[in-house]
């Protein structure tokens, strides 16, 4: 039972208001970050605009206001919302997520600062910046003891026995992040695996050349050693990585299928922008087609309009086109899963590289094991794919044609 007495209620009178500023300064800075990010993201989509030349994508107001929970208590926010004509180029806060009602953890807020380049000695500022001044005993000899222990669980979890592993699908792309490894720019290998519950799951983690057969190869091949030999019924990655030759010897039987993502940005970057947007358009007609014959009429209507202005543009578009539809022979449910790698760029959107690179050199292992505990980190929030339930008719072989089975198919016609 707490007894009020004078030094009690003086002492509560002078830590409430500081409480109160402190708090008031920790709202203002995470809303300015807010409206900083909103008009980053309105910069980068001033030049996308209808016939009429208005903007497709343009501010909104806010909405309404929640409290979001940090080590200073509830902070109000009124997150500023943005209106987007185009389902693709649909705004979420990287910053404040649409379902997020705390502050990250350590376990992710550490990392994602180290990747973002911030040294071990400016922790504490940044920790007690974002998480207020209530968190205490991180010195930078705290932050060193940390790493060490995630270093190890890193470790211990490439060494994992895999051989009762099986993936459904796969995504495989390579991350860059602002940290410099000795005169390098590090790229990591990141693949993620579909398990046959539908579970997502991080299978690998690695430095390399994305565009190296090499790298890739090593990847799968350490998996293959440590037990993954079911070899995965469909992958999905940019056409660009080296990661497609690796898969051919390792896993041959494996299907491909080309991110639609990566491939359409490829071909606008061919393209001067007064023509990007209706051909982007035709594009989206391509994979958001309800069935193959449809995509494939899409597909030859933009060569025929562009391949004499913009050959090179539609070479790019060509070459990749036998593993650019083969979505079509999953389940339909599916297809907003396999038609891209989304599930690899959401995971890293906040610590891309999309700063200037750092002038502090990081260590490897330090890095590697930061982006692992990052991963695991996001990986207990997902949720199983959409229709996980119909993963155990693409494990048994039953045969999909635009999305739904042969005989259903047959039914329907």
């Amino acid at each position: 039972m707490n007894i009020l007495t004078k030094s009690n209620i003086k002492n509560q009178n002078i830590s409430k208001p500081l409480e109160e500023i402190l708090k008031e300064g920790a709202r203002k800075m995470l809303q300015a970050a807010l409206e900083n990010e909103i008009a980053e993201h309105l910069e980068s989509f001033q030049n996308l605009k209808d016939d009429k030349g208005h903007r497709l994508v343009i501010r909104n107001g806010y909405l309404p206001e929640r409290n979001i929970q940090s080590g200073l208590g509830l902070i109000p926010i009124k997150q500023p919302r943005v209106r987007s004509k185009e389902q693709n180029n649909k705004f979420t806060s990287a910053i404040l997520p649409k379902y997020m009602r705390k502050t990250p953890s350590l376990e992710a807020l550490i990392p994602a600062l180290y990747l973002k380049g911030i040294s071990t000695g400016s922790f504490q500022e940044a920790l007690e910046a974002i998480l207020g001044e209530n968190i205490k005993g991180l010195s930078p000899n705290t932050i060193v003891k940390l790493k060490q222990i995630w270093e190890k669980e890193y470790q211990t979890w490439l060494q994992r026995d895999l051989t009762d592993k099986k993936y459904v699908y796969i995504w495989a792309d390579g991350i860059y992040f602002n940290v410099r490894l000795g005169n390098d720019r590090p790229c990591l290998l990141v693949i993620i695996g579909a398990t046959q519950d539908g579970k997502k799951e991080i299978i690998s983690i690695y430095d390399g050349i994305r565009e190296s057969k090499l790298s890739w190869k090593e990847v799968l091949q350490d998996l293959k050693d440590h037990g993954l030999t079911a070899a995965p019924l469909l992958a999905i990655g940019d056409g660009a990585l080296g990661f497609w030759s690796a898969l051919e010897e390792c896993f041959s039987e494996t299907k491909q299928q080309r991110c639609w993502v990566h491939k359409t940005a490829n071909i606008l970057d061919k393209m001067p922008k007064s023509v990007q947007l209706h051909a982007k358009t035709k594009i989206h007609e391509m994979y958001m087609s309800p069935s193959k014959e449809k995509a494939l009429k899409a597909y030859n209507s933009f060569l025929k309009i562009y391949k004499d202005k913009y050959p090179k543009a539609c070479i790019c578009l060509e070459k990749d086109k036998e593993r650019l539809f083969t979505f079509y022979d999953f389940p339909a449910v599916h297809w907003q899963h396999i038609r891209s790698t989304n599930v690899i760029e959401s995971l890293f959107a906040t610590i891309r590289h999309r700063t200037r690179q750092t002038k502090g050199c990081g260590s490897r292992m330090t890095t590697l094991s930061m982006v692992y505990k990052l991963a695991k980190s996001a990986e207990k929030k997902w949720l199983k794919l959409k229709g996980h339930n119909l993963l155990a008719k693409v494990i048994k072989g039953i045969k999909f044609k635009d999305g739904l089975e042969n005989n259903k198919q047959e039914n329907v016609a």
